[in-house]
């Protein structure tokens, strides 16, 4: 054993800051997804037969836990777990008809961030910081909707998950105010790219047997508002115990 170690045995402050010197941070996250034109298709519009119908994405909410990890002063790999939740309007007509309906569809998945994470000190307590990566995705099911307007007319809607694992371009931008006692408060928005279209929308019109369907890739792309809370690290007081039984 060097005599680097040694020391480090001998004094367990030492051993301490080593560990803290690139700390790592548990936290929590609350998203609002807003749908947008710029960065992806956040409108389907669907026609065959007289029959149109149109998708379209609007305001949708995502939370998870969120891990921290520091490699130098001024860089942070981040992952974690998200639960997701896009919201759907959905609309169909049948013009010649004069039959009109609409409906809602919830979408569910679940994301692991992939983030690689840079700091910008503007401050003793600010800091900016920008991330860049890939979210491993998973959709766990399909998704289904049935509106009767009325009489013998029936629309059926369904969103098919052709993968259920994918990958979403993931990029960040934020600030945050950090505090040694109450720990961090991150304010900041993102951009999400799915890789693939989220799901396949199904759309089908049915009167006394006679049946008209459609079909297009729903995308699912967003831009958000992020929340962030980093619990703060505690160092307990009086000798650590830094050694396990077998030294």
């Amino acid at each position: 054993m060097n005599g680097d170690a040694l020391n480090a045995q001998d004094d367990p402050d030492e051993t301490q800051d080593i560990k803290e010197r690139f700390p790592s941070y548990f936290g929590i996250q609350v998203r609002t997804l807003f749908p947008t034109q710029f960065i992806g298709q956040s409108t389907l519009t669907l026609n065959q037969n007289g029959f149109s119908t149109t998708i379209e994405q609007s305001l949708g909410y995502s939370f998870g836990g969120t891990v921290r990890a520091g490699i130098t002063k001024l860089l942070a790999f981040e992952t974690g777990i998200n639960y997701t939740q896009r919201e759907f309007n959905v609309s169909m007509t049948v013009p010649d008809s004069n039959i009109y309906a609409t409906n809602d569809l919830t979408f569910i998945s679940y994301d692991i961030p992939l983030n690689g994470l840079v700091y910008i000190q503007m401050g003793k307590q600010v800091y900016m910081n920008a991330s860049l990566g890939l979210a491993l995705t998973f959709k766990p099911t399909d998704v289904g909707l049935l509106t009767k307007p009325g009489g013998s007319n029936l629309f059926y809607h369904t969103g098919l998950v052709n993968r259920k694992a994918g990958f979403d371009i993931n990029a960040n931008i934020g600030v945050e105010y950090r505090t040694k006692k109450s720990g961090f408060f991150y304010l900041g928005g993102s951009g999400r790219v799915p890789l693939g279209p989220l799901f396949r929308m199904i759309a089908q019109y049915q009167y006394q047997g006679i049946k008209t369907t459609v079909s297009g890739n729903v995308d699912g792309s967003y831009l958000s508002i992020d929340l962030k809370y980093f619990f703060p690290n505690i160092r307990n007081r009086g000798i650590q115990f830094t050694h396990g039984p077998i030294l």
